[in-house]
C-alpha cells in the first residue's frame, strides 16, 4: 500500500521509457522524438501557436519569443487579414 507524496522522477522517467518503447518503432524510439514527456507540451503549445492561438500557451511574451519564435514569426499578418475580412463582414 503506498504512503502517498511524490513519485520519484526516475519512476515517471522508467515509465515513459517503457511507453515510448511499446508506441514507437525502432527508429522512432531510437530518435528524439518524445524523448521526455516534457517535449508532448512542447508540441502542443507549437502547434497552438502555429494555429494562430498564443493565448491557450499560458506563456508570458518573453517565453514566447524566447522559445517559440519561430512559431508566432509572420502570424502579424495573418493577424492583419483575420481584423480586415472582419470589419468587411466576410
Amino acid at each position: 500500500m503506498s504512503s502517498g507524496g511524490e513519485l520519484a522522477s526516475i519512476t515517471y522517467r522508467r515509465a515513459w521509457d517503457t511507453a515510448r518503447q511499446t508506441a514507437l518503432s525502432e527508429a522512432e524510439y531510437a530518435s528524439p522524438l518524445a524523448k521526455r514527456p516534457y517535449d508532448l507540451r512542447h508540441a502542443c503549445v507549437s502547434t497552438w501557436l502555429n494555429g494562430g492561438v498564443p493565448e491557450w500557451a499560458g506563456h508570458s511574451v518573453e517565453v514566447l519569443l524566447r522559445v517559440y519564435a519561430k512559431c508566432i514569426e509572420g502570424q502579424d499578418e495573418a493577424g492583419k487579414r483575420r481584423i480586415e475580412q472582419a470589419l468587411r463582414g466576410d
